[in-house]
């Protein structure tokens, strides 16, 4: 609580010091192309997102906008690059509830920090983590592989690529009652296609990513982390239907670095607001799974706050370590 305390100090000390650096040169902003650092790999949930919003950007802004992936490390590698990066504005920072919510609670030393480093501009999208087996798991529904898990301590195992990812696996081991093995991945892609290979038995993963092998049937959806099902896949009950109280959704935020110009987060923020109420974009993110979530900067910042609460709470319940 003592850290959560500082950190809300820390995030009012933020917020106000970007008020300082709104010179001459942001009100001719942006003269140079754009960078979106992704924390994630190529084809992730937050890969597309970072894509469509910077498509928005280039439109509203008139700067081509380059999508910089830099996986691994849970997402500390991406995060520690945005975190050092010059706060002029032409770097920005698409990222979700692992590097901002979870990561502090899952790493002993992270290189950022959530709040200190980072200015919020605004909230894009929510989504339900989907459960997917490979094909050759005996079993078709959450209750069946409970079951089978329990007939197998130890034996069965499940596929990470990011804290979004992990945390479910082991809040559905810890609430279930059930030991599996934790394998972990440098991205969520990359655990998906061992799954699918049969390396390892399942995996939680973003709506984006996972749907699209669900539907060409090389991974079988046994439920989402939502209390409800997804409006995308109505057919995949949620987990809660079995495991009553089981709920768990990430999210995907932009960032700046700390320091950067309130005059362009507003601006940014602006934007993204814009884009994201535009039919065609709310069509491309529902086809994903996401459900649009726009806020003011400020409001993402108290968001934050109570996300890291939230993650910190189910984090040291669950006993979930990214190794």
């Amino acid at each position: 609580m003592k850290r959560l305390n500082f950190l809300r100090l820390a995030l009012a000390a933020t917020l106000s010091t970007c008020w300082l650096n709104a010179g001459a040169q942001s009100r001719d902003w942006p003269q140079a192309p754009m960078k979106i650092i992704v924390p994630f790999g190529a084809g992730s949930g937050a890969d597309q997102v970072a894509r469509f919003v910077g498509l928005e950007l280039t439109k509203a802004l008139g700067q081509p906008v380059v999508i910089d992936n830099k996986p691994g490390a849970g997402g500390n590698i991406g995060a520690s690059a945005a975190a050092r990066s010059a706060p002029d504005g032409l770097t920005l920072f698409l990222t979700t509830n692992t590097t901002q919510a979870a990561n502090p609670f899952l790493y002993k030393q992270l290189p950022y920090d959530p709040i200190k480093d980072f200015v919020p501009i605004g909230r894009i999208a929510n989504t339900p983590a989907l459960l997917v087996v490979h094909p050759a798991v005996p079993a078709n529904n959450l209750s069946e592989l409970m079951a089978l898990a329990k007939s197998k301590p130890g034996k069965l195992s499940y596929a990470s690529g990011s804290a979004g990812t992990l945390v479910p696996g082991a809040m559905l081991s810890f609430e279930a009652d059930v030991e599996m093995v934790h394998v972990p991945y440098k991205s969520i892609p990359d655990g998906l296609k061992d799954v699918m290979a049969g390396t390892v038995d399942m995996m939680f993963t973003d709506m984006a990513t996972g749907s699209v092998q669900v539907k060409a049937g090389r991974v079988k959806a046994l439920g989402v982390s939502s209390a409800k099902p997804s409006a995308l896949m109505p057919e995949v009950p949620a987990i809660a239907s079995t495991l009553k109280g089981f709920e768990l959704l990430a999210w995907y935020a932009m960032y700046a670095p700390a320091g950067t110009p309130q005059v362009v987060v507003d601006r940014l923020n602006q934007v993204i607001v814009t884009a994201m109420a535009k039919p065609d974009m709310i069509g491309k993110f529902s086809a994903l799974g996401l459900e649009p979530m726009t806020s003011t900067p400020k409001q993402l910042a108290e968001f934050n706050l109570s996300e890291l609460e939230k993650w910190g709470r189910v984090i040291k319940k669950t006993g979930a370590t990214p190794q």
